[in-house]
């Protein structure tokens, strides 16, 4: 297979799904469509506020993962077999840790705002 056509089908296509995700968030919570944790599930402002988080590090992440799998094809003589795979796992890896991070910073077990410390 075409290293260009691999990168594109499985790099490319978790770029593509993260514009998707962006540009058309989901509006309540569900079972099927967006980012489902037991916390970002917890109420309606949890949710809301792990899908703008999640999709705007899951756009930044796969964008940078696209780039770099494509340089690593163009720049590299070897066979491309599973290279493209660890750079989408590490995106996801990334994108769910920083969003449950974040979660954890602003909302406490129970789904409530933590108020800020000045």
């Amino acid at each position: 297979m075409n290293p260009y056509i691999y990168v594109i089908s499985v790099n490319g296509l978790l770029f593509f799904f993260s514009i998707v995700f962006y540009l058309f968030p989901p509006k309540k919570i569900n079972a099927l469509y967006g980012y489902r944790t037991n916390k970002s599930m917890k109420n309606e402002e949890i949710w809301s506020f792990s899908n703008s988080f999640f999709n705007n590090t899951l756009i930044k992440y796969s964008a940078i993962s696209f780039l770099a799998a494509l340089l690593f094809v163009f720049v590299t003589s070897i066979d491309i077999t599973w290279q493209p795979m660890v750079f989408l796992l590490l995106t996801l890896a990334v994108t769910v840790i920083k969003t449950e991070q974040v979660l954890s910073q602003n909302f406490d077990t129970d789904g409530n705002k933590i108020k800020s410390k000045k």
